[in-house]
């Protein structure tokens, strides 16, 4: 399912217009002004009860190899996007 997947089921299932729709599934996942990423940026938990949690974890600094010229490499502190399903999803899974 793509974005304009989501956008049509959302207009289906909630009985709005698709324009409605596109505007709401945006406001929760565009970049970088959607609720979920601007909550990231913050440092916080987007924690939807039985679905899951949105959280921004700091990868360490690490050593890694170049893959085409086996080459040490190092591998620069970052700040990466997870997503842990909940107990909810897992079960219908």
């Amino acid at each position: 399912m793509n974005k304009t997947d989501l956008t049509e089921s959302l207009a289906s299932r909630a009985g709005i217009s698709k324009a409605e729709a596109r505007r709401c599934v945006d406001a929760l996942f565009d970049t970088p002004g959607g609720i979920i990423v601007r909550a990231l940026s913050r440092n916080e938990k987007v924690r939807i009860t039985g679905f899951g949690i949105f959280e921004a974890r700091t990868r360490k600094a690490r050593s890694g190899r170049n893959p085409r010229t086996g080459e040490k490499i190092r591998i620069a502190a970052s700040r990466t996007a997870i997503f842990r399903a909940g107990k909810g999803l897992k079960g219908s899974l």
